[in-house]
Parts: structure tokens; sequence; C-alpha cells
């Protein structure tokens, strides 16, 4: 008979008590889903890369180059002359969208699938609300003031044209290749409740990275 007191208490497995770690493949789906999560609410919000499919900008952007666009820009600031802005095209039809629509879009776009240029355009702000703006023996008037513009290409030719007269929250805008550019000039003013952000900085290709 064993003596009361005498007994061994068994000491405790500490490999059963210690709480076991998920390997890194089990935690894997959950790092790329809180990824992705992260990216589409970047890319919503915050920033985002366009595409840039058309020549209209150039020497300043090139075709193809893909720019980054603050999306809060706009949110507290009013646009300022040069900006470079992304708006959407006044042609194109409204297409409401449903939130599977608007959820499956976001994620093509946050993870490179589907990227925005075509249905969106991108100018330089050149007239301010209340101005009103003259083209005349090639050279851009902000009411009757010569507007300095080193972005253009020394051989840039405009046809004479206007008045256009700036909306009260709105903006005149203008590709820097004024020969090619389709904008306020065809389609008039853009409201500042159409512009998605500011361009600010050109990330690919490399060689032509750098900001705007």
């Amino acid at each position: 008979m064993e003596t009361p007191g005498t007994h061994e208490q068994e000491e405790p497995d500490e490999s059963s008590t210690r709480p076991r770690r998920r390997s890194f493949w089990a935690e894997l789906p959950g790092l790329l889903l809180t990824a992705l999560v992260i990216a589409v609410v970047i890319k919503t919000f915050l920033v985002q890369p366009f595409w840039i499919p058309s020549e209209s900008m150039l020497p300043t952007i090139e075709v193809n180059d893909r720019v980054m666009v603050n999306k809060l820009a706009f949110n507290w600031d009013e646009p300022e002359r040069g900006d470079i802005v992304v708006f959407r095209d006044p042609a194109e039809p409204r297409v409401e969208e449903s939130i599977p629509e608007v959820v499956v879009r976001s994620v093509l776009e946050a993870v490179g699938i589907r990227t925005r240029g075509r249905d969106d355009l991108i100018k330089r702000v050149i007239g301010l609300p209340g101005e009103t703006v003259v083209i005349v023996e090639n050279h851009v008037m902000i009411d009757g003031s010569p507007l300095s513009e080193p972005y253009l290409s020394l051989d840039v030719i405009m046809a004479d044209e206007g008045p256009f007269v700036v909306g009260f929250g709105e903006v005149f805008v203008m590709g820097d290749n004024r020969q090619f550019s389709f904008d306020s000039r065809r389609f008039g003013s853009i409201p500042y409740d159409d512009l998605i952000g500011r361009a600010f900085i050109t990330i690919w290709p490399i060689s032509n990275f750098g900001s705007l």
C-alpha cells in the first residue's frame, strides 16, 4: 500500500500542452486572401495603376505606359492648372454595375488581369472654373493672357478655336499631343465629380519611370 504524500506526481508532457503552429502551406490561402483584400482596398480608395493606350499625351506619357493615379487627390483639394488627371470618358454610356460585378472587376484590376485605360481618359488641366479659354495663333489664351506650356513639343500645331467658358465646378482639359487629342475642345469641360484622380508617376516601362 502506498503511503499518502509519497506518490510522485507525473510531470505534464510539454509537447501536449504547447500549441501547435500551423504549417506555412496551411496558412498560405489566408495570407493570399488578406493580401488580395488589401490590394482591392488600396486600388479602390487610394492609388491605382492605369494603362495609357493612346498617343494623346505625347511626349509626356508614351503609348502603353503605366501610370499611378492618386484617387484621393481631389477629395479635399481642387484640381490645379497643369495637373494630369484621369476621368470618365464623357462619350461612354454610364453602365450601372451590380455589387458582384464591382467586386469582380476590382479583383481583376488589383491582380493585373484587367487594366483600366480604354474606358477612361487622361489629359492635362488647362482651364479652371470661371475662366475663358481661347486658342489663337498656336497659343492657348486664358482670360486673354498666353499660357506658358513648356511640356509641349516644339512642332505642336493648334487650330484657332474658342472661346470656351469653363463652368463652375469644372475643368477644361487638353492632351499634350494637341493634333491627336480628343479633349475639352470636342466634349466640353469636365465636372469635378467625373475626375477619378491625379496621375503622379510613370511606373512602367522602367525606362520611362519618373514623376509627372
